[in-house]
């Protein structure tokens, strides 16, 4: 669904019916929101959404006003967390377009976490469709300062009222959207990671692979645990053996050594396979990094941090992109990461993919999908 060209529509953004907001957001009170724009904290005027029964399957194509949701008590979703997610973002370039980063990965990624929660998969030109359709009805609401963008937040909930455990008979998408500026306060300055030993966000079989509310939630008490010992973020170990390291609670996790080297954790079903992810790891083969996927033993980054071995280690994802990790703190160890700083591999890899989705450089993967 690449568009090229002058902007328009697609057929599948065109199913979306529009109904705008009688009330939306005056401009002064939305560019003085735009003008610093902090990660989650404000929605635009409008939303899309599809509905799904078992009988009549998708339908209901519509773009209408953000507001609440109105679910029975006792809807699926409040009770047996039938529920998925993506993250994506639109990205404001210097000729005044509208851009996204790799939107058919997050599309066939929502339909594999639909499948694993026994929700119904969304065709891939809905998915796109939707998204479409509402960055052109909230073009306004797309920012163009440094390090901001408009995050994408496409989701899947069971709606039907009932508390029988099986598979929703009602389903609602929607995708919301909010301008936001930079996850962290400075993109660059390193984090603090918390090693949870005890506490685990996935197992094998499980729904580690998949964007879902659960998972989420099963992070939660340790990122407490992370904030109480003074560090940004947790970083969980893998359930079956309790060695080694798997993601943060919302990102991957890359490790640099000193010879230019890099080894991130495999997808072994219990990561999430980060679209961001997928494109550092190309971007760094391509510029000559040896790359390993394969398990990473906590105690093997720990003597490399100690004798010098490993030089950087950062974080990647959609929201913050790439964030480097400055200190490795844990139940009887805390390290830092090189000189704590953020490190020359790191910097080299997040300027070049924030290059090319700002569209500050050229895009030869084809990653960059048009919206308006």
């Amino acid at each position: 669904m690449t568009i090229t060209g002058p902007a328009e529509l697609t057929e599948a953004a065109r199913a979306f019916a529009v109904r705008r907001s009688t009330t939306p957001r005056p401009d002064v009170e939305r560019k003085a929101l735009l003008a610093a724009p902090r990660f989650g904290d404000v929605f635009t005027d409008h939303l899309a959404r599809a509905t799904w029964t078992s009988e009549t399957g998708w339908g209901d194509r519509r773009v209408e006003p953000y507001g609440p949701l109105e679910l029975e008590p006792s809807s699926l979703v409040l009770h047996y967390g039938q529920e998925v997610f993506e993250g994506l973002k639109a990205y404001r370039h210097p000729d005044g377009s509208v851009w996204t980063f790799r939107p058919e990965q997050n599309a066939a990624r929502f339909a594999a976490s639909a499948r694993r929660l026994a929700l119904p998969e969304l065709p891939a030109e809905d998915f796109l469709g939707s998204i479409q359709a509402l960055v052109a009805v909230d073009e306004a609401w797309v920012p163009d300062g440094a390090e901001t963008s408009l995050y994408l937040r496409p989701f899947m909930v069971a709606t039907e009222p009932t508390l029988l455990v099986r598979a929703a008979h009602r389903v609602e998408y929607l995708v919301i959207a909010s301008p936001a500026g930079a996850y962290f306060s400075d993109a660059l300055t390193p984090v603090s990671i918390w090693v949870a030993e005890d506490l685990h966000r996935a197992g094998p079989g499980g729904t580690g692979a998949v964007k879902t509310m659960g998972n989420y939630g099963a992070s939660l008490a340790s990122q407490a645990e992370a904030y109480a010992h003074g560090c940004d973020q947790v970083c969980f170990l893998d359930a079956r053996t309790g060695a080694n390291l798997e993601e943060l609670g919302g990102m991957n996790v890359v490790v640099v050594r000193s010879d230019g080297s890099v080894v991130t954790p495999g997808l072994s079903g219990t990561i999430l396979p980060g679209v961001t992810r997928d494109a550092v790891l190309t971007l760094l083969r391509e510029a000559g990094h040896d790359v390993e996927e394969r398990d990473v033993p906590l105690a093997e980054v720990l003597d490399g941090l100690r004798s010098g071995e490993v030089a950087e280690a950062f974080a990647c994802g959609t929201g913050a992109v790439v964030t480097p990790i400055g200190r490795l703190a844990g139940t009887g160890f805390d390290e830092r990461v090189g000189d704590g700083t953020a490190g020359p591999v790191t910097v080299a890899v997040r300027e070049g993919l924030t290059d090319v989705q700002h569209g500050r450089a050229a895009d030869p993967h084809g990653w960059m999908v048009r919206l308006v």
